[in-house]
């Protein structure tokens, strides 16, 4: 009998993964001057890792992921409260917990556990109860609740994606539209006011999308080098190591946040197209099998999980184009970090299992 991790259904998703490790590889590879250094090992152990992790959570029966669900939350919940007492401090900020090992970013399977709480929550009512607005009051403190400790580490744009993700699963559940577009003006109205409750650094992040060569080299300089990098690629790019933005460190964080700029100066237009054809590949995938879902939880499940790849490509790339303020959203499976890699290998796990027991 065939291993059910080889079935015909999942080629496609092998294929998109296959090729976006393989440009991970060349890109940390890239960033790292050419030379076979700890951090390319480091990249080397994290997509063995997430292989690994994917294989678990696709192994793993989705009732146990259902029943399990909140109790995943609660855990991941409980270690962003740690991180507010014990996390480490990187960057100016505090996000992680230091495994010795490994440093754990709590926020990152965050994602995870709130999609997996929230199809869970939702998988159990009826259409006629989802209508009722009450019945979201308790969806909406799942959402909130982590995004509020997440902000105060300070992460503004994880943050924002978790809600933006929590809402979207509200809205597909079937979320009164109406209350939603009136809901969603109020809060447009208040926007302005938030202003004041932002950091000095978040104020000057919108000030410099607003107008980048204000300050060219303050803080203007990551999204005014990031245009640069992605014009001088061309139609065809520069080549594997010959991009002189990267190559003479005049690119800011190439290997996180800025790697699509890195590429798009190496690989030029084409091969940004392609990166970015490929990512569309894997959201259709996740849609695709939340189409197939029979359980109602395994439908929401894998709706969240395109919800949350789309926006973490979206952002990355409206980043570094100019299109988007400056925040630290990783582009998947592309961006070094170890914690973002497991959390979308699981997130692939999880669509996988889905789809593997849709009969």
């Amino acid at each position: 009998m065939r291993n059910r991790f080889f079935q015909d259904e999942f080629k496609i998703l092998f294929l998109i993964l296959f090729f976006l490790l393989y440009i991970s590889f060349l890109g940390q590879y890239s960033a790292g001057g050419g030379r076979f250094n700890e951090q390319i090992l480091r990249h080397l152990i994290h997509i063995v890792v997430g292989i690994g992790l994917m294989q678990a959570a696709h192994m793993i029966n989705l009732r146990y992921w259902k029943n399990s669900a909140y109790i995943f939350y609660a855990v991941v919940l409980f270690s962003l409260i740690v991180v507010e007492i014990l996390g480490i401090v990187k960057l100016g900020a505090q996000r992680w917990i230091n495994l010795y090992f490994f440093a754990f970013q709590p926020s990152e399977p965050m994602k995870i556990a709130l999609i997996l709480a929230l199809a869970r929550y939702y998988s159990v009512l009826s259409p006629l109860e989802t209508a009722d607005v009450k019945r979201h009051v308790f969806p909406f403190l799942l959402t909130v609740t982590p995004a509020i400790l997440i902000c105060k580490q300070p992460d503004l744009g994880t943050a924002g994606l978790l809600v933006c993700v929590g809402i979207g699963m509200m809205f597909l559940a079937g979320f009164p539209w109406k209350i939603f577009v009136a809901i969603a003006g109020s809060c447009a109205t208040l926007c302005p006011f938030g202003w004041f409750f932002l950091h000095d650094y978040q104020r000057n992040r919108i000030l410099t999308f607003l107008n980048p060569d204000n300050d060219p080299l303050g803080t203007g300089y990551h999204i005014l080098q990031s245009k640069i990098a992605i014009g001088s690629g061309g139609a065809f790019g520069r080549g594997l190591l010959e991009g002189t933005q990267s190559s003479l460190n005049f690119l800011p964080e190439k290997n996180t946040d800025f790697i699509f700029a890195m590429a798009a100066e190496e690989w030029g237009f084409f091969g940004s197209l392609f990166i970015i054809a490929l990512f569309l590949a894997l959201c259709g995938y996740f849609f695709w099998t939340a189409s197939k879902a029979r359980s109602d939880f395994a439908k929401f499940v894998c709706y969240g999980i395109g919800m949350l790849t789309f926006l973490h490509v979206f952002v990355n790339i409206a980043m570094a184009i100019g299109l988007f303020p400056i925040v630290g959203i990783p582009l998947p499976f592309l961006s070094y970090g170890g914690s973002s890699m497991i959390t979308f290998a699981i997130g692939c796990g999880l669509a996988m299992s889905a789809l593997g027991r849709r009969k």
